[in-house]
């Protein structure tokens, strides 16, 4: 049996509980994420065997010695702990939990951990699985993409291409759609698997994000394309300085992309006309992330940035104590005003810590009184001998507010 967790006790912040008592709703205000204050750490004390894999507050991260260990951010309670060796990003359904472990796609319990079903895999993967509705997608290193139903493992379709995936599949409520090494863009029926159409470009490409009517996406040539999503009839492209990685965003009027030389744009969606640029201090290690007016983006320095949606100026920056080591991830927490901004780094040696922050927010002037039944959470109790001597997983260590200066 694995350790059950120990949770620590959190508390909505002080600063937080007072806007909201006295922060009156104002549409017409423009919403800023930045500036930010640390509200927890949690250090993991191993390294990460693969990309975490995040779901609303839920986060599952492989680490070294074959753990799996899946989390709840928003209260820092450990789901929990089981053994599974994987180098492949996990990903997360409505129930469930899917993992490559060796020549092995298994689904577990997203509540317990516990081994749902187990499928063969033939091949190794060339990018990590996707979840789309009842259907989990997986492509193969030697060019096979399979769609699984998600409750059970079986195979429901198989579509062969010349060369394996770049970047994960994208979908629509009935198309997906996915780049493969070929420089080629395809959109399949995601029930049946049959091929709708195909497009061809100069260069492979990368994260597609995909909407009822286009489809947004940089390629290796260095062009950023729309393709119309019913026939792959290009709508526009932009030429970058580099190539266009990671998965865009977008809103109503505008996508935004970030590019290898450094680079944030907007584009109107509909034109490709360019409405801003914003120069980056770091290479971009992702696509940018949105929330209201933020557009937030993360670099191979220690740093995030943010940027206004509505001209592209800087509207902040956060430094964090470490090199980041995955993308970050963006959530809404009731107990918090604002989302919270998820960030990942790694020390020398490799060992991760996850740290969440959230926009500060300057208290009124509050009369503070103690909190009922406060305790220091107890020490994590070590893992079983069959975890080959981990060092413990712990929970959330709550950090007190502060303001950045």
């Amino acid at each position: 049996m694995l350790a059950a967790p120990v949770c620590a006790q959190t508390t909505t912040p002080p600063a937080a509980r007072a806007a909201k008592q006295t922060r009156a709703a104002d549409d017409k205000t423009p919403l800023a994420l930045f500036p930010v204050t640390t509200i927890w750490t949690l250090p993991l004390n191993n390294a990460l065997t693969a990309a975490p894999a995040f779901r609303e507050s839920v986060a599952v991260f492989a680490l070294e010695g074959d753990q799996l260990a899946a989390y709840d951010l928003s209260n820092g309670s450990q789901l929990w702990l089981t053994s599974v060796a994987t180098t492949v990003q996990p990903a997360i359904g409505a129930d469930a939990v899917f993992v490559a472990e060796n020549d092995t796609l298994e689904a577990l319990s997203l509540e317990t951990g516990e081994v749902v079903w187990r499928q063969p895999l033939g091949a190794e993967l060339a990018v990590a699985p996707a979840v789309a509705g009842d259907r989990l997608i997986i492509a193969t290193a030697d060019g096979d993409l399979i769609a699984h139903r998600v409750v059970d493992g079986v195979e429901l379709w198989r579509r062969h291409f010349s060369r394996a995936a770049t970047s994960r599949p994208s979908f629509t409520t009935t198309r997906m759609f996915v780049a493969t090494a070929d420089k080629q863009i395809t959109a399949l029926d995601l029930q049946t698997g049959a091929v709708v159409w195909t497009r061809t470009l100069d260069g492979a490409g990368h994260d597609i994000l995909a909407d009822a009517d286009r489809i947004f996406f940089g390629s290796q040539d260095r062009y950023f394309y729309c393709l119309n999503a019913k026939d792959g009839e290009r709508e526009w492209r932009w030429l970058t300085g580099a190539d266009a990685i990671g998965l865009p965003v977008g809103d109503d009027r505008t996508v935004y992309f970030v590019s290898l030389d450094n680079v944030l744009r907007g584009l109107n969606r509909s034109s490709g006309v360019q409405r801003w640029k914003s120069p980056l201090s770091f290479r971009p290690i992702a696509g940018p992330l949105k929330w209201s007016e933020t557009l937030v983006v993360a670099g191979s320095s220690p740093q995030l940035e943010a940027f206004s949606v509505r001209d592209g100026k800087s509207v902040g920056r956060s430094t964090v104590s470490m090199e980041l080591s995955a993308p970050p991830h963006l959530f809404v927490d009731p107990a918090q005003v604002f989302p919270v901004l998820v960030t990942i780094s790694s020390d020398i040696v490799g060992r991760a810590t996850v740290t969440g922050i959230t926009r500060t927010v300057e208290p009124t002037s509050l009369q503070m009184v103690p909190l009922p039944n406060a305790s220091t959470p107890e020490t994590v109790p070590a893992p079983p001998g069959d975890l080959g001597g981990v060092s413990p997983l712990p929970n959330l260590t709550p950090v007190a507010p502060m303001s950045e200066p």
